[in-house]
């Protein structure tokens, strides 16, 4: 096959793809190694360092109050971190918790230090495999550090969107290592089956939406084996999240200094390209689909510590009654589901405030 540069075969679709998968974190400038702020009030801690994880240096950033317990933060995407975005959402928290982001493989600085090509090729991707698989045992081995590091017994996860397939797998994996799992827009089986895309092709028929009609007839109807019709697939799919839904205020979504320029940008690009084509997968490519390996229903459907689950009901990329019949089915020392009107599949000020709730709600030692 000849090398092609990736971009041009997927459209930019992939900002607001990720958007769907958000969230905002609280972020201090970064810089390539660890930092101190020695003038912080007493207790406070504010790291940002690549850690060695699992053979490849990962971009992690800590920041909250060193007495209280870690919530590890996972990303969606998969390969849309939040850590470039200004301190806006979790400001509040830095004072009971210990706030931790990370650029999983394949995203963001991560990607950007593990010494990528200028542009993407087919090559790169078929030698280059994300799987859930390996980013599982990067989770856990960050959890494992982190405790160690800062001195603590367990740690409260928490997964959106994406990051909730890799939080069941971690917290199922090893229990041990936390409290609780925090869910939100859980994936539970992410292929697209046709009748979620004659439900969307519905509400599209009923807004005499030709734009969407037409994106939606020339893509035709699951399974897609090309990552571009699943990328105009999410366009539709996000025009009515975003019609139904209370918006987030724009204030969360402005990138921190520290990230914008030439060489962070590019790389979190290159990286939403390489790790979107990786979790939809494309034949012609030769990429398999990370999304097609997932299935909660069969695999992860016990746990040994709480699990609760956050779900917008406007949510159509991982619609209500996917994650209500896992929650039903799941066991658990302890299960809450948060149902939460004119909330889509991303981020709003009232799966914030759910967010916050849980978290201060967790029982830690």
């Amino acid at each position: 096959m000849a090398i092609v540069n990736c971009r041009p075969v997927f459209p930019s679709l992939f900002r607001f793809i990720f958007f769907l998968s958000f969230t905002i974190s609280t972020f201090c400038h970064a810089q390539a190694g660890t930092v101190q702020n020695n003038r912080a009030p007493k207790h406070q801690i504010s790291e940002e360092n690549y850690i060695p994880i699992n053979g490849i240096d990962q971009w992690v950033t800590i920041k909250g109050n060193s007495s209280k317990p870690i919530i590890l933060f996972l990303h969606g995407g998969p390969g849309s971190p939040i850590t470039h975005y200004v301190d806006v959402l979790y400001k509040a928290l830095e004072k009971d918790f210990i706030i931790v982001q990370w650029d999983q493989r394949g995203s963001g600085r991560t990607y950007g230090h593990n010494s990528p090509p200028e542009e993407l090729t087919p090559e790169y991707l078929k030698t280059n495999p994300l799987t859930l698989e390996q980013m599982t045992d990067d989770g856990v081995a960050l959890a494992a550090y982190l405790l160690k590091h800062l001195g603590k017994q367990r740690i409260i996860l928490f997964g959106t969107s994406w990051g909730s397939a890799l939080g069941v797998k971690i917290a199922t994996k090893r229990p041990d290592l936390f409290y609780a799992y925090v869910g939100h827009s859980q994936i539970v089986n992410p292929t697209f089956d046709i009748k979620r895309y004659d439900n969307l092709y519905k509400m599209a028929t009923d807004k005499s939406d030709d734009d969407a009609l037409k994106i939606l007839n020339t893509i035709g109807k699951p399974p897609y084996t090309s990552a571009r019709n699943v990328g105009q697939l999410y366009k539709v799919i996000k025009k009515y999240e975003r019609t139904n839904a209370t918006p987030a205020p724009k204030d969360w979504f402005v990138l921190d200094p520290a990230y914008n320029n030439d060489t962070d940008n590019k790389n979190r690009y290159d990286a939403d390209d390489y790790s979107f084509v990786n979790f939809v997968g494309d034949s012609k490519l030769g990429v398999k689909s990370m999304g097609e390996t997932i299935n909660m229903m069969k695999d992860n459907l016990n746990f040994k510590i709480p699990v609760y689950l956050i779900q917008g009901e406007e949510d159509i990329l991982t619609p209500k009654e996917m994650s209500k019949q896992y929650f039903d089915a799941i066991s658990a020392p302890k299960k809450e589901y948060f149902l939460l009107p004119k909330a889509a599949h991303g981020f709003n000020a009232a799966v914030v405030e759910a967010q916050y709730k849980i978290f201060k709600s967790i029982k830690t030692l």
